[in-house]
């Protein structure tokens, strides 16, 4: 479903009015408004429209393409977390089983998948509204929004870009962050959950049968929670990646300040994840699929131990070098935005998307890899 660039799409809000006291971190004001105007492609840059809003030297075209990219990355962001936040975030109406298992891997889960779908939103409107106020051009996908919206009750019926519906989740990242190794020299990691990574599991409820039995709609959220940590840990090292390529002092302020965010979303998921994969959820098995939840605490295996969520100690910048608690991968080489565009599409977050869809995105990510930072 495609929507004009000045239209509204009706009814779409983040999330309804918190109902009792929030948790560690409470719903940005207006989010309604910042989702209408991130997933319809409406600008909040005023009416002075085009005017420069830069403190120093105007970002360069390889700023500009980086801040482009990581815009329709945001973008991508905004429809597969408003998603989440449709049916496992805050609302008025009772909490349906969806919300209920993600509360059983912390009882504040609706906040924070609210919270972090109105940062995200605020991230996307953020980087168009930037580029357009600097004279460049803000990235537009609504002519991609054509995937079917989940049935289930509480979920918009509108276009959107990603599927959440037929995920194969990486969980490599729950190992390589309980590793004194780091991908930036090469290191691979095995699954944490092997049979998420290499099957197709929904993680959201596609109709209300999904809402029982009890055990297949906490596999759901399981998943969720995998998911969760995935998109947030890339995040990570993207902006971190993505900051060693700009310029300009002021992009490099808003990739450092929006990558922080990223950051403090991933951390906040690890613990939701390892929550999923201990008692009393885990052992869990979906009797619609097969699909298990082990006890990694009955495992006794320190490289998927739930309680790590810090980033242990590696390997960083040489081997010769004290280990360092870092963001893993870093450097540039070993995540790029190509990388970034592949990996979705390899999760089956663009499954059903067009190939003019990947096209641009591609050419997109391709045009930001190729940005680098100007000799002083």
């Amino acid at each position: 479903m495609a929507h004009d660039a000045d239209e509204m799409i009706p009814g779409e809000t983040v999330g309804a009015p918190i109902l009792r006291p929030a948790g560690r971190r409470t719903l940005l004001r207006g989010a309604g408004i910042m989702a209408g105007a991130a997933l319809s492609g409406r600008l909040l840059v005023g009416e002075a429209g085009a005017q420069t809003v830069t403190r120093g030297s105007r970002p360069s075209q390889g700023d500009i393409d980086v801040l482009r990219f990581l815009a329709a990355a945001e973008l991508i962001e905004a429809d597969l977390w408003l998603q989440y936040a449709e049916l496992g975030g805050l609302s008025t109406r009772a909490a349906n089983p969806y919300q209920l298992a993600l509360r059983n891997l912390d009882p504040d889960g609706s906040q924070y998948i609210t919270s972090n779908t109105t940062d995200e939103l605020s991230h996307a409107t953020f980087l168009n509204a930037y580029l357009a106020a600097i004279g460049a051009e803000p990235v537009d996908l609504d002519r991609f929004r054509t995937l079917p919206s989940s049935q289930a009750t509480g979920a918009q019926q509108i276009g959107r870009l990603t599927n959440l519906m037929q995920l194969s989740v990486d969980t490599s990242w729950y190992v390589r962050y309980r590793s004194t190794t780091n991908p930036d020299f090469g290191e691979t990691y095995p699954q944490a959950l092997p049979a998420l990574a290499a099957g197709q599991f929904t993680a959201i409820p596609r109709t209300d049968a999904d809402f029982a039995p009890s055990a297949h709609v906490q596999a759901i959220a399981n998943t969720a929670a995998f998911h969760f940590g995935a998109i947030e840990q890339f995040g990570s090292s993207l902006y971190a990646s993505m900051s060693q390529r700009v310029s300009s002092p002021e992009a490099l302020e808003i990739t450092l300040g929006i990558g922080g965010d990223e950051i403090c979303h991933f951390l906040e998921w690890v613990d939701f994840a390892g929550n999923g994969v201990q008692p009393p959820v885990a052992p869990l098995t979906d009797p619609t699929n097969g699909l298990t939840f082990p006890n990694f605490i009955a495992q006794n295996n320190a490289l998927i131990q739930p309680n790590l969520i810090f980033p242990v100690p590696c390997a960083f910048i040489s081997p010769d070098l004290p280990l360092c608690a870092v963001v893993r991968p870093i450097t540039t080489a070993a995540v790029t935005a190509v990388d970034a565009i592949n990996g979705f599409a390899a999760s089956g977050l663009f499954i059903g998307q067009s190939e003019d869809f990947m096209s641009f995105a591609l050419t997109l990510a391709a045009r930001a890899d190729r940005a680098h930072r100007a000799a002083a």
